[in-house]
Formats: structure tokens, sequence, C-alpha cells
């Protein structure tokens, strides 16, 4: 089987869970360090798929490589290789499939409540989730639909927190956090929370109850990278 490609952008926004997960389950994937310098591939034939993970830089910031993978994912979409992105990721899926990534009313911060949409999609995607799911996140941008998108969550300060278009998904939450990554990324984005609000959360809200919302976390995580790995070719068991 081809290797997943993970495409990260800065050292700390790894693969989390989703490393975990696909390990468990046996597919190789190759993570690919742009924030290190690797090379981004110019076909998207020799992955199985691909992931983006998140970054704090925007998806309309002039830089080479996002220019590159914007290239890639259209090509994937294309050629109907399954795309998943985190945040960042999702925004640079919705700007390959001809979709804007603005600033999003507030910054979101913390662990927020999301719903499920009403459609088709969502209740094969998110099957035997609750209706509302608490899930993380960390973003101050967010993205309008590409046409023939299906929307799949959306919550009451971001509309649209994720979709399925074809083979792409993106997400602007984050479904992938370990334990260990929540205090990393307060340590290096300290300056994001200095004010706190209804939607940006303190470090101390962020990491109370840890745990617990990590377990409920990672089951969200299952059921929505059980769905995309079958468009590996991959069944889940």
């Amino acid at each position: 089987m081809k290797p997943v490609l993970i495409f990260r952008h800065i050292d700390f926004e790894g693969p989390g869970y989703l490393g975990t997960f696909l390990d468990k389950r046996q597919i190789p994937y190759e993570i690919i360090a742009v924030d290190a310098g690797d090379t981004i591939i110019r076909d998207p034939g020799k992955a199985a798929g691909l992931v983006f993970m998140g970054g704090p830089m925007s998806a309309n910031d002039g830089l080479d490589w996002i220019h590159e993978e914007i290239q890639l994912i259209r090509r994937a979409h294309i050629l109907r290789i399954p795309v998943l992105g985190h945040c960042l990721g999702g925004q640079l899926i919705s700007c390959a499939l001809g979709a804007q990534v603005y600033r999003n009313p507030v910054r979101e911060i913390g662990w927020h409540e999301v719903e499920v949409t009403n459609t088709l999609a969502a209740m094969d995607w998110l099957a035997g989730l609750p209706s509302r799911l608490t899930v993380y996140h960390w973003h101050g941008e967010t993205f309008d639909l590409p046409d023939g998108a299906i929307p799949l969550l959306t919550s009451l300060h971001c509309l649209n927190q994720g979709y399925i278009c074809g083979n792409s998904l993106a997400l602007q939450c984050h479904i992938e956090m370990q334990p260990d990554m929540i205090p990393i990324w307060i340590d290096n984005y300290r300056d994001k929370i200095g004010q706190i609000s209804d939607t940006v959360q303190s470090a101390e809200a962020m990491q109370t109850d840890l745990h617990s919302r990590i377990e409920d976390l990672h089951r969200v995580a299952d059921t929505v990278y059980s769905r995309w790995i079958e468009l590996l070719g991959h069944k889940v068991r």
C-alpha cells in the first residue's frame, strides 16, 4: 500500500492522535516536515492519501510552500485521491477548491461545542455520535464552502467547522489532539490567549479535566478517521 503523506507545517503540530490511529491499523504514513524544508511532491499519485496539519500561518500568505500545497491538493482532488485537512489544512483545501479563507468574527481557542448538520453526509461520516460534540479549537480564520461541498459540522461562532467535497474532508477544528500537545500549544501561542472571552479559554480552563476531554475527542476522531480511511480502500473491522 502506498503511504499516507502527512504535511507538517510547524514542529509541534504533528499528526498527534491520527498517527496513533494509523499505526494501530498498520496503515503506512510518512511525515513531510515542511517546517524543516522537506520537498513537497508534485504528483499526488505517489500517495494513498494526503493529510495537511495546522499551523499559525494563513492560507492566504504568499509563501511558496503554501502555493505548492494548494496546487497539490487541487491535483489530488481531480484524481479523487483522499485528502484530509485540520484547521490550516482545511483552509488550504478550501483555497484549492476555489473557496475563500478569511478572518472569523471571533478567535476560537479551547474546548467549544460544534453541532452535526442535518445532512445525509453528516449522518454517514459522524454515525453513532451525538448531535452536539465538544472538540478542540485554535483558530482565528475560517473558510467558505467550495462548490459541491456538503457541511458536516457547524458552531455558534464559526459557521463552517467541517465539510466533505468529493474525497476531500476539511475540518476547522482539531480532532487530532493528544494530552501532551495542549500545554505545548499554550506555551508556544500564549500571546493568543491574553484576553479571555466566551470563545477564548484560559490556559487553566483548557487543561481542566483534560484526559476525560481527550478520551471523548478520540471517540470523535475514531469515527471520522475510520470513515476517511475507507476512501483509501481500507476496510474498517
